[in-house]
């Protein structure tokens, strides 16, 4: 505890230097580094948020105990989320940047945020759940951020707000659903956010590239505190903000300029683990007859996904979020690549090497249930 109080001690001295508007502030507009600036403040806010979050959890009956599908073994705290959400709000507060789908993202991103820390201190139901993020889904398509890729359709509109609610919902409980283990969401959303960072800021998307910055940084504030032992929990408030809003970037960013179209497959790349995990669990407990309906598939809880498999290879909690993020950072190189090379066929042949990779996956995973049961 005492390396974590020196780190907040620096943290809030950081932070009363960086924040007033003077040379730092203006250095990064001079030097065309505004984003490092903006990934800063929110790291500062998260490391400091942080430990608030885990005095005020007990408080609030936010604790995470344990049972048979969790890891850990001791009470933990579970209002993480506090930190990460407020890290990226007052970063981008900070930085005065605003848009009207920026605007709709981060309204239904706190709608997300607060119905979370409903969840983790009182408990929601599963209808409840899905109706909050519906709304939180409408609010975005609201403020004119949607798929446009189908609009020339018959009832292209439509489709397309059916389109952006269903990746919205689905990535939001995906990486909510890969929160199973000590640095790991968290890890990912610094991975997933940096890489959005490394197209948008080339492509001069300012409000993307700020919006992921500021995620960035306060995830990367948090971990220090949920790196394996945790001290503390994100909780459904903090998975399922940084599902919601990682969703919502991949839908503001303009992927490959020259074909729209075939940019679709860049956020899925970046994306791809949550996606993975989200598919092979739902088909794995659609074949073994474990879900059936969409309630039970919110309500479902075991230890059946990615992270879980790898653990019962053999590998510890840090191994495992390192394997996936690894993997995560390698898929998501693709998306730099399609980006740089403007040749159309690379996206194909990134999904299927993307593709191939996961197929060994599966195997290597199936291999190993198979020895573990001998």
């Amino acid at each position: 505890m005492n390396g974590r109080r020196v780190l907040a001690w620096f943290c809030l001295g950081a932070l009363i230097l960086v924040l007033p508007t003077g040379w730092i502030s203006a250095w990064s507009w001079e030097w065309d580094v505004r984003w490092i600036y903006v990934l800063l403040v929110a790291f500062f806010v998260s490391s400091l948020l942080t430990p608030l979050s885990i005095r005020l959890a007990p408080r609030l009956g936010a604790m995470d105990v344990p049972n048979a599908r969790k890891v850990h073994k001791t009470a933990v705290p579970r209002l993480g989320g506090l930190a990460v959400y407020g890290g990226t709000i007052l970063a981008l507060a900070r930085n005065y940047m605003w848009s009207t789908q920026l605007s709709g993202l981060l309204a239904g991103g706190t709608l997300i945020y607060l119905m979370g820390v409903v969840e983790d201190s009182r408990g929601l139901s599963a209808s409840t759940r899905m109706l909050g993020q519906l709304i939180a889904s409408a609010l975005v398509i609201a403020s004119g951020l949607h798929v446009t890729f189908v609009h020339g359709l018959p009832g292209g509109r439509v489709l397309a707000y059916l389109i952006t609610a269903v990746w919205l919902v689905g990535l939001t409980n995906a990486v909510n659903f890969m929160d199973g283990i000590d640095g790991l969401a968290a890890g990912m959303g610094t991975v997933c956010s940096l890489l959005y960072v490394s197209i948008g800021w080339p492509s001069r998307q300012e409000h993307l590239v700020y919006a992921s910055a500021a995620l960035s940084g306060a995830c990367l504030g948090f971990i220090p505190y949920n790196w394996n032992p945790a001290s503390t929990f994100l909780g459904d408030a903090g998975s399922t903000f940084i599902g919601f809003t990682l969703a919502g970037l991949a839908l503001m960013g303009s992927w490959t300029p020259q074909h729209p179209v075939l940019g679709l497959i860049s956020p899925i790349l970046i994306l791809a683990i949550p996606i993975f995990d989200m598919i092979y669990t739902t088909v794995s407990r659609i074949k073994n007859g474990s879900v059936r309906t969409l309630r039970q598939w919110i309500e479902y809880t075991g230890k059946d996904h990615f992270h879980h498999r790898l653990m019962r290879l053999g590998m510890t909690v840090p191994e495992a979020v390192g394997f996936i993020l690894m993997v995560n950072l390698a898929l998501g190189l693709g998306a730099l690549v399609i980006y740089f090379s403007g040749n159309a066929l690379v996206p194909f042949l990134l999904l299927v090497q993307t593709s191939i990779v996961f197929t060994i996956i599966v195997v290597l995973m199936l291999l190993g249930r198979q020895f573990s049961r001998r």
